[in-house]
């Protein structure tokens, strides 16, 4: 009889791994334990099958808590979002006293609680139990009519044990093998070039701080970009504003790079990185104006190539990263969002186009070539897409138009400037004070008097503190004759701006007298 239950036992986690895709999660041969495992529908189904009995209910009721509490103990490493657990016990006797109440799903009282199902395949209930079993999981049952003998079965459940264990055996190779594709060279050389980068820049004057000295090292800088200096896009990864940025970046480069390295390899690994750097800085030319330096874009390609391996490995994910990443990269987004000084477009930029570029090298011993192609295809779009809407974005944008004015008041063509200037107030967002204030300046050169007082108006009712708008506007007012005009003009410069002496000088010109102090 112990033969024939043994043989029950492992024949029974056999078929289903073989015929029903199961996983070994556990195997025991000493204690005679078997669990399996397969994810469906958003459920985890996990069979475990032990060779024991138990002559008493309160007994059974002992080992079913304690199958209870192993599950959640082992929570973190399931797929699913629901768990149900079909616990088999293969014995010689089911307990003298009355257990079938036990035979009714259980289920602990909590949220998403885990459910249970309770099997006893003894002697004279085999086939009925078994029916039970299979019928719960949704399967045909296999029926065991054919005769064998004890030397068979045993030889079979010999068979069978080699089998489970290969199979468990299998799955513990897959899942360190994934992570030794390649060796971190190529995440600590990114270290170097950054932590080199940045002290170049810190013995300049200003340092990483300043605005200057990161555009001469290859900021990104939409202007000089949409000129032609599309270099900048690469540069820019390798420049950080400041020591925390950099360390906070070049901490995560350290265990992102780590990781990623080792599961796709070195050259993958690279590909991935710029690939994702190139895409998070077009997105931040597309939709943040200012001047902009540092790994963000890459980092988060890093988080997209592992959610892309999490996407082929969801069990290895799961168990190793799973979970903690997904709400890393959603804290990380809303940070970003949280704070305006943050280029929250280059974070979601790198993040997608990292995922693309993970498919597009494909992972070792996982590649497609048509979901390669596709992958490559889609990223020529997204990044095709984002320079045309980047460039048209920007040369439509009252910012844009502000720095090309700088450019024409230092080459003094005052009539470029008024066009600029006109074209940036079509959609001139918080700027049109500034806008206004550079057209005046040019219809004062261009003699065009009228015109620029009617501007140097609008400034000031739109922006009531800004000293040069009233000290242009009393000059102006003083030319033309009218000098009620020009000493309210003058009087409101002098009290934004009462320390300059040549606002005093022209307050003590327009109104005769001393300011009061």
């Amino acid at each position: 009889m112990y033969l024939s239950e043994q043989y029950l036992m492992y024949r029974t986690a056999y078929l289903l791994v073989k015929n029903h895709h199961f996983e070994v999660l556990h195997i025991n041969n000493q204690e005679e334990e078997i669990w399996l495992e397969k994810f469906e529908n958003k459920t985890s189904h996990i069979v475990r099958l032990v060779h024991n009995g138990f002559s008493w209910t309160n007994h059974l009721k002992k080992d079913i808590a304690l199958v209870f509490q192993k599950t959640k103990a082992m929570v973190r490493y399931l797929q699913g979002k629901h768990i149900e657990i079909h616990n088999v016990y293969v014995s010689s006797h089911a307990p003298v006293d009355d257990w079938e109440l036990l035979k009714k799903p259980l289920q602990l009282n909590e949220k998403n609680p885990i459910k249970m199902n309770v099997y006893y395949l003894e002697e004279n209930e085999i086939e009925n139990e078994r029916s039970r079993l299979f019928k719960s999981l949704d399967f045909s049952a296999t029926t065991d009519s054919e005769n064998i003998t004890d030397s068979e079965k045993e030889q079979k459940i010999i068979e069978y044990k080699n089998e489970l264990g290969n199979n468990f055996y299998h799955k513990q190779k897959e899942a360190e093998t994934v992570f030794s594709f390649g060796k971190p060279f190529l995440t600590y050389l990114l270290l170097l070039i950054n932590i080199v980068m940045f002290i170049m820049l810190e013995m300049k004057a200003g340092g990483s701080q300043s605005t200057e000295n990161l555009v001469n090292f290859g900021a990104k800088y939409n202007p000089a970009i949409i000129d032609g200096e599309w270099w900048r896009i690469i540069t820019s990864m390798f420049l950080h504003i400041g020591l925390l940025h950099l360390f906070m970046n070049m901490l995560a480069v350290y265990y992102l790079g780590n990781t990623s390295e080792r599961i796709y390899g070195s050259w993958r690994f690279l590909v991935i990185y710029f690939l994702a750097g190139i895409g998070g800085g077009l997105a931040s030319f597309a939709f943040t104006f200012n001047v902009s330096a540092g790994a963000s874009g890459a980092l988060f390609g890093l988080f997209g190539a592992l959610l892309y391996f999490g996407l082929l490995y969801k069990k290895i994910f799961l168990q190793t990263m799973g979970k903690g990443l997904l709400i890393l990269i959603g804290i990380n987004i809303v940070f970003g969002f949280s704070f305006p000084q943050i280029d929250n477009g280059a974070h979601i930029g790198g993040l997608i186009t990292g995922f693309v570029a993970s498919a597009i090298v494909g992972l070792p011993k996982k590649r497609k070539m048509f979901t390669q192609i596709c992958a490559f295809v889609l990223y020529v779009l997204i990044t095709g897409g984002l320079i045309i809407f980047g460039v048209h974005n920007n040369i439509n944008s009252a910012n844009y138009q502000l720095v090309k004015i700088d450019e024409l008041l230092q080459q003094e063509n005052y009539e470029g400037v008024v066009e600029r200037a006109t074209k940036g107030l079509e959609h001139p967002e918080e700027l049109e004070a500034q806008l206004l204030f550079q057209r005046s300046y040019a219809y004062i050169e261009l003699n065009k008097t009228n015109l620029a007082i009617e501007d140097l108006e609008h400034v000031v009712e739109i922006k009531n503190d800004m000293p040069e708008a009233y000290y242009n506007l009393a000059i102006l007012y003083s030319n033309r004759g009218d000098k009620q005009l020009a000493k309210e003009a003058v009087e409101k410069a002098y009290q934004l701006k009462p320390n300059d002496d040549e606002y005093i000088r022209f307050y003590e010109q327009i109104t005769g007298e001393k300011p009061k102090s």
